[in-house]
């Protein structure tokens, strides 16, 4: 059980440190690092849905995953259509510091079971959800040069809130 513990809250302090190093990672971006950006958004949240919905201990956690993944991998491919139509090649920021955040939440998550998995997950869902909307809202959009672009990031705002919610939802039945 201690194990556990440690282990939750270590997850929950990578969450949280998602959160924050969301902000100054984005300072100043162009409609091709808002390609990347969105795709690997997607592409992360396609990732962590899948490892949900193989390892999540309640049929609503692995359901919750699935929904994420194939939420997700349509989101994505709109941006990747998008990007082609434009003849925009994606280009990561430099500095990503979202990346190492992702592998690092990967990390943990994987060594994380039953409960423990389920909370951690959901945990991350909803503060990553949050810097998502958070950047979008802050940097990306103001930043997004292209109307095409703009009304994508526009379109899929309100599921990117309903994700989140709906992790909410899911920790509020498991307290």
């Amino acid at each position: 059980m201690r194990t556990r513990t440690i282990s939750l809250v270590a997850a929950l302090a990578l969450v949280a440190g998602t959160a924050v190093a969301a902000r100054p990672a984005l300072a100043q971006v162009d409609d091709p690092t808002i390609c990347a950006i969105f795709d690997a958004a997607n592409t992360w949240d396609i990732q962590t849905g899948q490892l949900a919905a193989e390892r999540g201990s309640s049929k609503e956690v692995r359901d919750f995953g699935a929904m994420l993944a194939r939420d997700h991998k349509q989101v994505r491919q709109l941006g990747r259509d998008l990007a082609t139509k434009l003849h925009v090649t994606p280009t990561p920021p430099k500095d990503f510091a979202l990346a190492k955040a992702h592998v690092d939440a990967m990390k943990t998550l994987r060594g994380l079971h039953g409960k423990a998995f389920d909370k951690a997950f959901l945990d991350h869902e909803v503060a990553y959800h949050q810097a998502v909307i958070d950047a979008v809202s802050t940097t990306l959009l103001p930043s997004t040069k292209n109307a095409e672009l703009k009304d994508l990031e526009q379109k899929v705002a309100p599921a990117f809130a309903a994700h989140r919610d709906a992790a909410k939802n899911l920790l509020a039945k498991a307290n």
